[in-house]
């Protein structure tokens, strides 16, 4: 049942999927506003099917209360990765500098407003990064990383990426931990399983902390599900 649910998510999802990608190529062409609306039409579609199709639900513990923060979040699959662009109405998404190369993708998510990081960057690099993050936190809007860097499974608590440390010194403003449990749903292979995603969201660390203590209590707060 799994794989028949599994194969039926893809077809149906990735057909509509593909149109709603062409019009947030579009929309991109007339500006922020409209791509960051196509892209939570894109989200929400994934959402829908995701539900509907492979009985996947999301349990919040907590609230994403979308004012402006630092939202790190644990990375178990690509679930989340996409839902993201629905669970927060304006996103600012930190991303690695080779996303910017995809045809499409990467010009309607410069126009997003997305962050884009150089893990090898030059002194240019570093100073465009540095100017993206500087008009993030201008513009009032949550910003969005990944502090592992990467998808991890389920159980695994990695250090975290010292460009995290970085970037929160930079922008100077409260970070919020969400821990969330996907990865033993949304499954790196090809069939996915009906479940619950748990999403939760935790208390919030205030700006100025030393790096240790930022990483330390950012660590723990991410991986609170893995029990």
């Amino acid at each position: 049942m799994a794989l028949l649910r599994t194969l039926l998510f893809l077809a149906i999802f990735h057909l509509v999927g593909a149109l709603l990608i062409a019009l947030a190529g579009v929309a991109a062409l007339r500006g922020q506003g409209p791509v960051i609306r196509a892209s939570r039409r894109w989200a929400r579609w994934h959402r829908w099917c995701a539900r509907v199709i492979l009985g996947i639900e999301v349990r919040f513990e907590g609230a994403l209360d979308q004012g402006q923060a630092l939202y790190l979040l644990k990375h178990e699959s690509m679930f989340e990765a996409i839902q993201t662009l629905a669970w927060f109405e304006r996103p600012i998404v930190v991303m690695k500098r080779e996303l910017r190369s995809l045809p499409g993708w990467g010009f309607a998510s410069a126009r997003h407003g997305s962050i884009f990081v150089d893990r090898e960057a030059g002194p240019k690099a570093m100073r465009a990064m540095i100017a993206a993050a500087r008009a993030a936190r201008e513009s009032g809007r949550p910003i969005i990383l990944f502090p592992e860097g990467t998808r991890v499974a389920p159980g695994e608590t990695p250090s975290l990426k010292a460009g995290m440390a970085g970037l929160y010194k930079m922008l100077d403003l409260p970070v919020i931990p969400v821990a969330i449990a996907s990865g033993s749903i949304w499954r790196r292979g090809f069939v996915k399983h009906p479940g619950i995603v748990r999403v939760r969201v935790m208390e919030a660390i205030p700006p100025g902390l030393p790096r240790s203590e930022i990483e330390s209590r950012v660590h723990a707060a991410i991986n609170a599900l893995n029990d």
